[in-house]
């Protein structure tokens, strides 16, 4: 694990900016048609509750009807382009309150970023600032010494011109960034308002990812991945101990969350870093980002991978935090398959590269006197009708590694520049000794071991374990969620056996227990996960039991 990362330093970006005009849309393919030419923007007056179809009339009414001159307020002020959004929301903020708004207003009343926030739903005006003249340097005039003053100051001229244009070609990507966003704000309305389906035909559609998504929207659970250090710990220091492999590059980011990912890489050196997200969570990302000072290199896109369009044909690297219980619980996976197949380049590199998978049994009596014997005599009272469905469903712990009886077997592994979605569904045989005498066979466990490898080339044994591989100071990165290390908010899952019906068997160290492992997906939702798993001891009588996750 490394330590801080060093200072970053960040070449200037060649590319000319002549010809190119960071607020002129007209020109760009595909914008000018994104409204329907029957639909006309209607602009709300700045200070009063007046509508106009012409930007220019109601900044006119504004001027003549009460004396505001919002052009000549913007290019006092040197506005750059978020300016102009700032200026613009906190002055209706300021009508909205009944305040009157001063000709005489300076930065420092607006420079919070709170008005980045549109104060009214689809401001045409705020889609339409592209039609307003530049903001220009004002050049005031000196005495008859002036010439001979810039002669001698030319160097520092030079200079600030160059930092002028490396200003405007941020300026451009950031705008290019906030034009995306309208463009894809307007596309969600005007869907909205299209042709409705049958309320029959909306019925007969299931919707298996309006939960997952929504789920995602919040804080808490955003947190409790951020303070995963194991988790967060990894991409950090996988990005930063390789930021040879970043700079310059094109990064894709799937399912973004708050943007932390995006921002390790942007801060590796990353050229571009594209970051999709399908819930409300992105909103906040955008602005994690903003605040950072990564807008200019980061780009934000609300939207399924499968549906949204990139700005550009391919990445070089994808980076995900895909993983759930059990690994493939919540089907994210599928998503990372589908944009490493359309966009990562053939050299590309995804991060992270493998997923190791393990199941071991395990014997846990206390477990099973708190949680399932419990219900037997509860305050003197027999509830063991609390007992039933109790082994239906894959519960999500934490097991302490004293009660994995036997020598964990490694079941799968997943190479994420070869897997295909059909290798998500899957039986596998699997055996293990028992290790100990146990009193009755409790259950069995399933986690992963994530690795970080630098080159699509390297190999990882598929019985290698993260634990020894990062005490062995291999190369790459590497984690492990099950039971010998530190608890992660993946924990493990477990799989209680239903022993309530007829008393266990006991069975002594060293008898061997074989069985089949299966991983299925539920016809009733997409993002769950059945996972059925049939043992028996030597030529014991098989059993079979199946554990839904949802």
């Amino acid at each position: 694990m490394s330590g801080t990362a060093e200072p970053e330093k960040y070449a200037a970006s060649s590319g000319s900016s002549e010809n190119s005009d960071i607020l002129d849309l007209k020109n760009d393919e595909g914008w000018q048609d994104a409204e329907p030419d029957q639909e006309e923007f209607q602009f709300i007056s700045l200070l009063d509750d007046e509508v106009f179809t012409d930007i220019h009339a109601m900044l006119k009414h504004c001027k003549e009807k009460h004396n505001f001159d919002f052009l000549e307020v913007r290019q006092k002020l040197g506005l750059d382009f978020y300016g102009n959004i700032k200026l613009v929301n906190y002055i209706r903020s300021q009508v909205h309150s009944g305040k009157k708004v001063s000709p005489d207003v300076s930065k420092a009343d607006f420079e919070d970023d709170k008005f980045l926030k549109p104060v009214l739903e689809d401001d045409a005006l705020l889609f339409s600032l592209d039609e307003l003249p530049e903001v220009t340097e004002q050049v005031q005039s000196g005495n008859s010494d002036k010439g001979k003053a810039v002669s001698a100051d030319s160097e520092p001229l030079a200079a600030r011109v160059i930092e002028l244009e490396e200003d405007l070609r941020r300026m451009q990507l950031q705008f290019d960034n906030y034009r995306s966003t309208v463009s894809q704000t307007l596309d969600e309305r005007w869907n909205a308002t299209g042709p409705s389906k049958s309320t029959e035909e909306k019925e007969q559609k299931r919707d298996d990812d309006s939960h997952y998504f929504s789920s995602y929207s919040y804080n808490d659970i955003h947190e409790t991945m951020l303070k995963d250090s194991v988790r967060t710990d990894a991409y950090r220091d996988f990005i930063y101990n390789h930021k040879s492999l970043l700079a310059g590059k094109t990064v894709l980011d799937v399912g973004c969350g708050t943007g932390i990912l995006s921002m390790f890489c942007a801060k590796a050196g990353a050229a571009r870093v594209i970051a999709v997200d399908n819930s409300a969570i992105i909103d906040k990302a955008r602005e994690n980002i903003f605040n950072n000072g990564f807008a200019d290199k980061i780009t934000c896109l609300r939207g399924k991978i499968e549906e949204v369009t990139l700005p550009v044909d391919k990445v070089d690297i994808i980076v995900s935090e895909w993983m759930g219980y059990c690994l493939l619980y919540e089907a994210m996976l599928d998503s990372v398959i589908y944009a490493r197949d359309k966009y990562l380049t053939p050299e590309g590199l995804m991060i992270p590269s493998h997923m190791n998978m393990w199941v071991a049994p395990v014997a846990d009596p206390e477990y099973i006197i708190d949680h399932i014997a419990f219900w037997r005599d509860v305050y003197g009272f027999d509830m063991k009708a609390m007992q039933a469905g109790i082994h239906d469903d894959a519960q999500v712990l934490h097991m302490p590694a004293r009660t994995v009886c036997a020598e964990p077997f490694p079941f799968l592994q997943l190479s994420l520049h070869t897997t295909t979605v059909k290798d998500l569904v899957f039986k596998r045989k699997w055996q293990a000794k028992l290790e100990e005498d146990v009193d009755a066979l409790d259950g069995f466990i399933i986690w992963f071991d994530s690795f970080f490898m630098p080159s699509r080339e390297d190999v990882i044994p598929e019985n290698a374990r993260a634990e020894e591989w990062t005490k062995e100071g291999k190369k790459g990165i590497a984690f492990t969620t099950g039971p010998g290390g530190k608890e992660t908010h993946w924990k493990q899952g477990v799989m209680l056996i239903e022993n309530t019906k007829e008393k266990p068997a006991s069975h002594k160290a060293g008898e061997e227990i074989s069985g089949e492992l299966e991983y299925a997906v539920p016809e009733d939702n997409s993002r769950a996960l059945n996972v059925g798993m049939t043992w028996k001891f030597g030529e014991n009588k098989e059993r079979t039991q199946t554990w839904k996750m949802r």
